[in-house]
């Protein structure tokens, strides 16, 4: 890695430039992870802060959570039983099922992919 200068009334200044860094949206699980990062993982954070790749990580973080939720309510929700015919005898009980279900399948992703 060369530096190079350039000279200015006399006075050498380097040529120094921060590498590209992304810019992608982050949602929910994404922030959580920054946070957690933030205040349990200060080392790590300043890696990726410094290096230009947060953003990046914290995107990442996000769809790997969202395929892994997805993932987790499917088989979480044939391990228990829940089908398309409870939906259509009993409605309401099918919603509690499937809020208690994406509550599991959430809870599991930010122990395993957020907060680790």
């Amino acid at each position: 890695m060369e530096i190079t200068y350039t000279e200015k009334d006399g006075i050498l200044y380097p040529n120094l430039a921060l590498p590209e860094h992304t810019n992608y949206p982050i949602g929910k699980y994404g922030r959580m992870r920054l946070e957690f990062l933030k205040n349990h993982r200060k080392g790590t954070y300043t890696t990726l802060l410094m290096s230009c790749k947060l953003n990046e990580h914290l995107y990442e973080v996000e769809q790997t959570a969202k395929q892994q939720i997805d993932l987790a309510i499917s088989q979480i929700a044939v391990e228990r039983g829940i089908t398309e015919e409870l939906k259509a005898e009993n409605p309401m009980r099918w919603v509690q099922e499937m809020n208690n279900v994406k509550k599991c399948a959430a809870e599991i992703v930010l122990q395993e992919i957020v907060y680790n």
